[in-house]
């Protein structure tokens, strides 16, 4: 009877092991998978609203829309960085009016943060601007794919990267999400961030900025399956090898860099949030799907979006900031941005 006993003893033991639950910890495929069109489309629609009154440069329409920017990363478990006393990032507007005498009023960038675990003094910043054109001539210019797209982008994100903290598994860099006000206006957001950084800008590794990610432009009608890649080769060939690498194990994107050339006339490369860290020597690279027939003109609406090509591009930019913040060391800076 006593070995009976014991040999019942043991094989409960064992079936209980068998069962037991295990922290296995995802991959980044499913960490990038939780991108999730549904949720892009809800925040879009709201952010992209004629509630928010076209979102102009500090003005009611744009504080309401930081408002629900800051509550749906509350929702995702993220907080402000550390050092920070909140979510907002205020910018006066002596600062904002000092270029162009514009008569702007004070404004806010927005910040969310994910710790490192391993090396949380080494941040990647993921930027998109939260500010368009206001209203003119009595008409809203909501700008949907400017750029409500990559603030929606920005949400997205920052939930797949807290996900992965809750999990166990949270990035070993830390990442800094920064929805910047003013850049309709000059790259005021950036610029301001630059020059009185939270964190200090030698220990910024990288910069990804998504502007207008949610349409197709004219050279690319018969597919949105594509995204242009500007400057990642012009500080950093470890950053360029990322986001091809990247790029040919989740989302297979047409890669295109036609704005990349440094002779183009258009100077994108100049013309987003990213050049403010670029200029400091971060490597950093601009997300963009091309200028179509409604940029900054009142039909950049909601319902003119292709969120499947919304959603994929934004998986794509978070697993260029995945790889990025995981990495052993940060990406080589090895070229002049010239």
């Amino acid at each position: 009877m006593k070995k009976n006993i014991i040999a019942i003893l043991l094989l409960l033991m064992i079936s209980g092991c068998s069962t037991k639950k295990t922290n296995t910890p995802k991959s980044d495929i499913e960490y990038g998978s939780l991108v999730s069109i549904e949720t892009l489309k809800t925040n879009l629609t709201y952010i992209a609203s004629d509630e928010m009154e076209g979102r102009e440069t500090g003005s009611e329409g744009q504080k309401k829309a930081g408002r629900y920017l800051i509550e749906q990363h509350k929702k995702n478990g993220l907080t402000f960085p550390k050092g920070a006393t909140d979510f907002y990032q205020p910018i006066p507007a002596a600062y904002l009016n000092a270029k162009y005498k514009e008569n702007l009023p004070d404004s806010e960038n927005i910040w969310a943060f994910v710790e490192g675990t391993e090396k949380p003094n080494e941040i990647v910043v993921i930027s998109a601007h939260y500010d368009h054109v206001g209203v003119k001539n009595g008409e809203i210019y909501n700008g949907a794919d400017d750029d409500g797209s990559g603030t929606a982008a920005l949400i997205e994100i920052g939930k797949a990267f807290q996900q992965a903290k809750k999990d166990g598994n949270g990035p070993k860099q830390s990442v800094l999400i920064i929805h910047m006000t003013g850049e309709e206006h000059g790259l005021h957001g950036s610029r301001y961030y630059s020059e009185n950084p939270l964190f200090p800008l030698a220990n910024t590794v990288a910069n990804i900025n998504i502007d207008m990610i949610g349409r197709r432009d004219e050279f690319h009608t018969a597919s949105s399956n594509y995204i242009y890649l500007i400057g990642s080769d012009y500080l950093s060939s470890d950053l360029a090898k990322i986001c091809e690498e990247v790029n040919k194990k989740y989302t297979n994107l047409v890669l295109d860099y036609k704005y990349n050339d440094r002779a183009d006339p258009n100077r994108f490369y100049y013309r987003s949030d990213h050049y403010n860290f670029a200029k400091n020597g971060i490597p950093s690279v601009f997300l963009f799907s091309g200028i179509h027939e409604d940029y900054h003109k009142p039909g950049d609406d909601v319902e003119k979006i292709e969120f499947d090509a919304l959603s994929k591009r934004t998986r794509y930019a978070f697993e260029i900031a995945w790889e990025i913040a995981n990495r052993k060391d940060r990406p080589v800076v090895d070229k002049d941005g010239k």
